[in-house]
């Protein structure tokens, strides 16, 4: 089926993505004359950020990822179109997307690609279905079940190994993520649950971080590395530094240091937060134009974020490389903006030679330890304990979508970091299990598919 939406004579411009490179280009083009197709695989826009405080019961998915159409409905010149993008055709100027049994394919003038990227395990896909990621709402969802799952588990068991078992939590990445999760599946043990159980003490739980780098946040280095560790370590969580995960399995997983010592830790949640892979669509495009793909998938960019050869193709967020930038939401931004203005300066006349350089400003970055406690760096400036807290805190709030997602999260902040209630701690079976019976799905469909085109042919 082919979208046929657009007006005839207005440039077309497609993006793929609701994150935020895809959100801010298409709202940075409000008042461009451009006919606009959103083309994204989930119905919202995630705040991916917070994803960790859903996973742990303190914001609702509401508060994180407000329905796309719903944020842009007031833009009178963008369609949402709900869709996995599936190919890329550059020479065609065609994206074909779909959903479920049905095919869409829409044609641009422009493209900005921020299909984003996924967790990465290295090589080892088979681990994710026993320590998921923090990618999506279902991996959070997912998660909360796990957590929350293992000290209900435990509250049923009379087998001290077990129960030691259950009540053992290893998050793997000590990046802002893991840290965060750590922090906060700690807090939940010590303060959150303490008093909740009859037959087990929450305060028993045991809670791992484990990173093959020599640090905690390596990439803030020095001070503010030491600082987070030793917060950490406040809170109970032991520290694993040089450690690569070798295997995981439905009840733990193994750890190799860097003298090539295995041990193996017995835990029923595990949580990966190590690494992410660029979306696939990256070396599609890396195939149609010659340019180089990591082995990240992210695809290396002119100065101008477009491909070689093709000007009116930016690739934006998660899935450029350029200038070793970070995978942070600031860069997708700017991004995003910056791509905007060369559309629109492009309907002005403006050539493609005469673009300046794409130019990132770094506002910083920083990660939540625990409540009362982050670390910020902002150039020279860094920044720790409650001040920086409290920082992270309004940055976090100013960058959510809508005054009810901001006013929701604030009574809920207060909730959890005043006393010691959280108001998202429901968790189903579904959750838990969705995701590999889905999986089982798709793999049947698959086959299916595959099957009906060999007797077809």
């Amino acid at each position: 089926m082919s979208n046929p939406s657009a007006r005839p004579g207005r440039h077309r411009v497609v993006v793929i993505g609701s994150g935020f490179g895809g959100l801010f280009a298409t709202q940075a083009l409000k008042r461009a004359d451009v006919d606009i197709t959103l083309v994204a695989r989930t119905t919202h826009h995630l705040f991916q950020p917070l994803l960790y405080q859903v996973a742990t019961g303190i914001l609702s998915v509401g508060d994180i990822a407000p329905a796309t159409r719903m944020v842009l409905r007031k833009q009178k010149n963008v369609e949402v179109l709900l869709g996995d993008v599936e190919s890329i055709d550059l020479a065609a100027g065609k994206v074909t997307s779909r959903l479920l049994e049905r095919e869409t394919v829409t044609e641009f003038d422009s493209l900005i690609v921020a299909a984003g990227a996924g967790q990465s395990y290295f090589g080892n896909d088979h681990f994710a279905e026993f320590a998921p990621g923090m990618k999506t709402i279902d991996d959070a969802l997912e998660l909360r079940g796990r957590i929350l799952g293992a000290f209900e588990q435990a509250e049923l068991s009379d087998d001290p190994e077990e129960r030691r078992r259950l009540l053992t939590f290893v998050v793997v990445g000590a990046g802002p993520t893991g840290v965060e999760m750590a922090g906060q599946i700690a807090e939940l043990a010590n303060r959150t649950l303490a008093g909740a159980f009859r037959r087990i003490d929450p305060r028993d739980a045991r809670v791992i971080l484990v990173d093959g780098a020599p640090a905690v946040l390596p990439v803030y280095g020095g001070k503010l590395s030491r600082k987070a560790a030793e917060r950490l370590e406040k809170l109970g969580v032991e520290i694993q530094l040089n450690a690569m995960v070798t295997n995981v399995d439905v009840n733990g997983l193994v750890v190799k240091d860097k003298d090539g010592n295995e041990t193996r830790i017995e835990a029923q949640c595990k949580v990966w937060s190590a690494g992410v892979q660029a979306s696939p669509l990256g070396r599609q495009l890396g195939e149609q134009t010659g340019a180089e793909v990591d082995r990240a998938g992210r695809v290396h960019v002119n100065p101008d974020l477009t491909l070689p050869g093709y000007p009116n193709v930016f690739v934006i967020g998660d899935m450029m490389s350029l200038d070793k930038l970070p995978g942070l939401a600031q860069v997708a931004m700017q991004g995003g903006k910056y791509a905007a203005k060369e559309i629109r300066a492009g309907l002005d006349g403006a050539q493609p030679q005469d673009r300046q350089p794409f130019k990132y400003f770094d506002k910083g970055s920083m990660a939540t330890i625990s409540r009362h406690s982050a670390v910020a760096k902002v150039g020279k400036l860094e920044i720790s304990g409650f001040i920086g807290w409290i920082m992270w805190l309004v940055i976090h709030l100013m960058y959510l979508i809508g005054f009810r997602s901001r006013l929701s999260t604030v009574i809920s902040w207060t909730v959890s970091f005043l006393g010691r209630g959280r108001a998202q701690m429901a968790s189903t079976e579904q959750q838990v299990f969705a995701r590999n019976a889905i999986d089982v799905l798709q793999e049947q469909n698959r086959t299916r598919h595959a099957t009906e085109s060999r007797e077809a042919g």
